[in-house]
């Protein structure tokens, strides 16, 4: 072995000991940090306690003969974090609550609110179509149309005004 290599393996044992050691030191820390004494209260709090046990909780529990089956019984869904969304008066507002997203750039191959060229064969098809596709969504070649615009809580009765607004801008 010539004096190169040697030194070679001496200096290669000696970076490779330095990351070994760096290395375990990193483990300690991070264990240190893991296991501190915080983390160990808040597992133990009554509502984290409670959110895990629901989380892993099986998806069904079935009721069996001569046992207490009380604890199966449904609950009451939480009611939606999510606020429900402002009813439209009349077809003006709706068409600025739900339409305006497609109709208004032309998404989806949505004919744009105003285009005359595009809204001039659809409107040639007559209001009751016009109402039908707006109400019951349509897949043509150009174009999706969502039943109700994705707005399904709002009555035919808006739908067919917000139709009427738009065609009302289109001639």
């Amino acid at each position: 072995m010539s004096k190169q290599d040697s030194h070679f393996i001496n200096v290669f044992g000696i970076v490779l000991g330095v990351l070994v050691t760096v290395a375990i030191v990193l483990f300690g820390v991070a264990r240190a940090v893991g296991n501190s004494t915080q983390r160990q209260e808040v597992q133990q709090e009554d509502l984290y306690v409670k959110a895990v046990a629901a989380r892993i909780a099986p998806p069904v529990r079935e009721a069996v003969a001569g046992a207490d089956n009380s604890a199966l019984a449904i609950a009451a869904p939480a009611a939606s974090a999510a606020p429900a969304l402002p009813m439209p008066a009349d077809g003006a507002a709706l068409y600025d609550a739900a339409c305006h997203t497609c109709h208004g750039p032309g998404i989806a191959g949505a004919p744009k609110f105003g285009d005359k060229a595009a809204w001039a064969p659809r409107i040639a098809q007559g209001t009751a179509t016009l109402y039908k596709h707006a109400i019951e969504g349509f897949t043509g070649q150009h174009g999706v149309m969502p039943a109700k615009g994705g707005r399904m809580d709002v009555s035919d009765d808006l739908v067919k005004q917000g139709v009427d607004y738009m065609v009302e801008h289109s001639r």
